[in-house]
């Protein structure tokens, strides 16, 4: 059981997909509708059609031009692994089929928890985010034991109530970084910025918590220290901004906006391919 924020580490390595280790629940477990990002209808439970016996992908290295750019954006935030190794300690969904709708339903569960663990893992490295970093610590720690526990207790599990006591923990986090960026941040939390053009616009720490900015125009944009959590960046064009030192943002945000070697990454994401 963890002791300190140090336990995932400021890389939160075990917070990362390693599909590797995983029974391809993603590829079996989640629901996806033919769209722009899927090429298919898949309804949960039903593997994916590309799906090998050996967990993997058949068309991994094409997903994007076989119209599955979806997957390329889905992050379990290690959620697979945990489910697959240690809540069914290498069970074979496909040899327990008694046991795989359970899977699944934890698995869902799972990827909220991990999620929680990563943004309060985040807040433990901020050094604006001192002043509550015992309370981040405790709330780390309860959220790691809650992963731990039994299949049945996680599929039957309240997350919704406990994100509701994780949740005021991170707002505080954002307030704290941006009560350190000069000037007056914008509050665009939850606007709806679809497709607006924000090019070069200064939103430096700006709280940008659940906006949508869908196919934006974020090019040259500065969002150092902006709060991104729950941002939808579907399609927003991140080429030459400087996102240092953005808080909350994940990997699959990432992943689903455009950007090119200009753009400026928080140090725990990696540059995706595609852009």
């Amino acid at each position: 059981m963890p002791q300190d924020h140090q336990t995932h580490g400021a890389d939160r390595t075990d917070l990362r997909a390693d599909c590797g280790r995983c029974q391809a629940l993603c590829c079996v477990a989640l629901p996806f509708s033919a769209s722009a990002g899927f090429a298919i209808d898949k309804e949960a439970g039903r593997p994916c059609p590309n799906l090998h016996a050996d967990f993997r992908c058949g068309i991994h290295a094409d997903l994007r031009a076989k119209g599955f750019s979806g997957c390329t954006v889905f992050d379990c935030f290690g959620a697979g692994q945990k489910v697959s190794q240690v809540t069914f300690a290498g069970q074979d969904w496909r040899e327990a089929p008694g046991v795989a709708r359970e899977m699944f339903a934890v698995f869902a569960v799972m990827r909220q928890l991990h999620e929680m663990l990563w943004y309060l893992t985040e807040g433990l490295t901020l050094p604006q985010a001192r002043p509550i970093h015992d309370e981040l610590r405790e709330t780390l720690q309860d959220t790691e034991r809650l992963t731990h526990a039994g299949a049945h207790e996680l599929a039957e599990l309240d997350v919704a109530g406990h994100r509701a006591r994780v949740n005021p923990l991170l707002l505080r986090v954002g307030e704290l970084v941006r009560a350190g960026v000069p000037g007056r941040p914008k509050n665009r939390r939850g606007a709806d910025l679809i497709g607006a053009r924000l090019k070069g616009a200064d939103l430096r720490g700006a709280d940008l918590r659940g906006a949508y900015l869908i196919a934006a125009d974020l090019r040259n944009a500065d969002l150092r220290a902006a709060d991104l959590i729950g941002a939808d960046l579907r399609d927003a064009d991140l080429r030459g901004a400087d996102l240092t030192g953005a808080i909350f943002l994940t990997q699959a945000q990432v992943n689903a906006a455009r950007g090119d070697a200009a753009t400026r990454l928080p140090a725990a994401l990696t540059r995706p391919a595609h852009w």
